[in-house]
């Protein structure tokens, strides 16, 4: 029997054509997934290539194992719109804002120059207009492939990258329209009803997605945000909703996908759990649907066979790579970069895949262009895809190397130091209540993971009856599995502790210790009773003993919905030694948050208030700082609203009985907005 079922599953796929049956295709593709990237990637090549190649070997014009049929299609059109969506998700607002003038001018050279000289040189090879204007388009798009370079090295921050990821939305929403426009003309239906029709919708069409998906969002984190399924299915069911939506208004859904990804960014914070399964999921399934499915559209016979197909290839290979070094290069030189900086720009933005890839698709699907161009085009990702990481990785070290050496003096270098920037942060988080558990959980992974540290997660049962009863140590083994496992979904390291111990404090404080933590993240109910501030509360008793900094957090709804981080300071506090560490935590939360970060000083004093200097402090010159006189509970009262996350510095006397550890402003400002979160930082007293 075993025998009789052997044959029936090997000879369809060997002997007698493609395979039909659903398992046994599944079990090829998922082989296919698993092998051709580690392969490629042992020689030093991106896996994309070899899911690509490891389609034209099984399909159709390869082997004949798999048949490109409706199921094919199906998953990879969904792997092309997660493919469109996650270019979306690397590609903020707020990186086109921070360089915007950079960004901008980049942006647009890297997309007119490639535009002109691809459609002249498509021209120049017998191509037709429209034929030749959308193959320019690939050229003028790009793929952040190398992305993963950057941010290994440390440069995310630096002018070069974060003027190509501003200048990435631009050239690519532009090469994406060109793309639209296209279509519409090959299929007869560019006309002035077109236009009038086009441009209102999709003015209408982008404010809605980019204004109103977040808003949403926000709404439904804060009711759903405990429900971490709940969370993923509304990522995916808005990705599908806005690119079907860009689909009614005759745009092809690529846009559609890949503005969803620009608008639900700015509500997942990057190392999030949430982020981390997006883009698990889109990375090692879905995408390589699509790039399978793209590999068994290709010919390889008629690459070698056809000289017109070496010629095309030939072509776009040049192109491509002179389309854009020249706008890399002349923009650095305009911008003052180095050379390093200027070739990182170039190493960015040279890598064509994904929209390059949804372009040809969808022209390839209406017979706008020949299987010859679809071969060049493959034949284009595979040089630029190697080419991208390499010069990317190559001049990235010299960009590395003049960000470690900053110009600015002062408290750059002040800011620069402390818990806030230290690398291998090891974070203790005690656990109790599981209803703020996540919150207080994704907090310190926030700082864990930026720093490539290790998550601390405790739970403490105190002895004072002397026994413990089961049930409090299956509550305990729970809340530290349910920790365990938050930290595995953000791959981060973590070393769950479970203690019995004399009390809660000292359990905190003892482990602190024995577990070499340099940061301790606690939650706080918002208030203490006369009776805690006389005889002591646990987290009064941990930050009068603590000798690491501690953050004390009271989160009203999840961290994810935070819309502002708000430093409030007092004139004291800006002379202090941990001035830099307090801003460049809520720098650090800001950035990862996807929030604005706005500072305010409070003095009671009426002299004239000392002025902040953005860059000084590590700032963006755009940071919004103001300085007010008066009451510093009351003026920081007026300006709280929805959303904000609200920071504050402890008292500098916690050790006075009878008043609370943390201070009496953090208290007041606690109790009066119970529907603010609120993060007090308090740093051990130096002798």
């Amino acid at each position: 029997m075993w025998g009789d079922r052997a044959r029936e599953f090997l000879t369809p796929s060997v002997f007698a054509g493609p395979i039909t049956d659903p398992v046994p295709v599944f079990l090829t593709i998922m082989a296919i997934m698993l092998v051709a990237p580690l392969l490629f990637e042992r020689v030093r090549l991106p896996g994309i290539v070899g899911l690509i190649l490891a389609g034209v070997v099984v399909g159709s014009y390869g082997i004949g194992v798999l048949e490109r049929d409706s199921t094919i299609i199906l998953l990879g059109t969904v792997g092309l719109l997660f493919l469109m969506f996650m270019a979306g998700l690397e590609t903020s607002l707020d990186d086109l804002k921070y360089n915007a003038d950079k960004a901008v001018i980049f942006g647009i050279a890297t997309f007119i120059v490639p535009m002109a000289l691809g459609t002249v040189a498509m021209l120049a090879i017998g191509y037709g207009f429209l034929a030749a204007i959308l193959v320019a388009s690939c050229f003028a798009s790009h793929t952040l492939l190398a992305l993963p370079v950057a941010t290994k090295l440390g440069i995310m921050r630096t002018q070069a990258v974060t003027a190509t990821l501003g200048a990435t939305l631009i050239t690519n929403v532009l090469a994406l329209l060109v793309l639209a426009v296209v279509v519409q003309a090959h299929q007869g239906s560019l006309s002035l009803g077109f236009w009038l029709f086009l441009i209102p919708a999709l003015t209408i069409y982008t404010f809605a997605t980019l204004w109103g998906v977040p808003k949403i969002g926000r709404w439904f984190f804060r009711r759903f945000g405990h429900d971490e399924g709940a969370e993923f299915t509304f990522v995916v069911a808005t990705l599908f909703v806005v690119s079907y939506a860009a689909e009614l208004i005759d745009i092809e859904p690529i846009v559609g996908a890949f503005l969803a990804g620009i608008a639900i960014t700015q509500l997942i914070p990057q190392l999030s759990p949430l982020m981390n399964r997006i883009q698990f999921i889109g990375n090692t399934l879905f995408v390589p649907f699509f790039l399978i499915s793209v590999g068994m559209l290709i010919n390889p016979r008629l690459l070698v066979s056809d000289p017109r197909s070496l010629l095309v290839a030939g072509v776009m290979i040049v192109v491509a790579l002179v389309a854009k070094f020249v706008p890399a290069w002349g923009s650095g030189k305009l911008f003052g970069f180095q050379s390093s900086g200027i070739m990182v720009m170039f190493g960015l933005s040279v890598a064509q895949a994904a929209s390059t890839l949804a372009a040809i698709t969808v022209a390839f699907q209406i017979q706008l262009v020949d299987q010859a161009t679809v071969n060049g085009t493959v034949a284009m990702i595979l040089v630029t895809c190697i080419a991208s990481p390499w010069v990317t990785s190559r001049w990235g070290q010299g960009v590395k190397v003049e960000a470690a050496n900053p110009t600015s003096k002062g408290r750059t270098k002040q800011v620069q130091q402390g818990f806030a920037a230290a690398q291998n942060l090891r974070v203790l988080v005690p656990v109790a209540n599981p209803s703020t558990e996540d919150n207080l959980l994704h907090l310190a992974l926030i700082l864990t993971k930026k720093t490539a540290g290790t998550l601390l997660p405790l739970h403490i049962l105190p002895d004072k009856q002397g026994t413990i009863a089961p049930e409090a140590k299956i509550q305990q083994s729970q809340l530290l599995a349910t920790a365990e496992t938050i930290a595995h979904a953000a791959v981060t390291a973590v070393e769950p502790i479970g203690r019995i111990d004399d009390s809660v404090d000292k359990g905190i404080l003892r482990s602190a210790l024995e577990r070499d933590a340099n940061l301790i993240v606690c939650g706080w109910k918002g208030f203490s009773t006369y009776r805690e501030n006389f005889f002591g509360s646990a987290i009064d008793n941990v930050i009068r003993r603590a000798t690491v900094p501690v953050l004390i957090a009271r989160f009203a709804q999840p961290i994810e919905n935070t819309h502002r981080v708000f430093l409030a300071i007092a004139d004291i506090e800006k002379s202090a030694s941990t001035f830099g560490q307090t801003v460049s935590l809520a720098k650090s939360l800001a950035d990862e948050l996807k929030a604005s970060l706005q500072l305010l000083q409070v003095t009671a004093s009426p002299r004239k208030h000392t002025s902040f200097n953005p860059e000084e402090l590590g700032l963006s010159p755009d940071t919004q700082i103001q300085q007010v006189r008066g009451n510093f509970i009351g003026r920081v009262s007026k300006m709280l609203q929805q959303d904000d996350l609200l920071i504050l510095t402890a008292g500098t006397h916690p050790e006075i009985i009878g008043l609370p550890a943390l201070g009496v402003a953090p208290e007041a400002i606690a109790r009066s907005h119970p529907e603010i979160s609120i993060i007090v930082i308090h740093f051990p007293q130096r002798s």
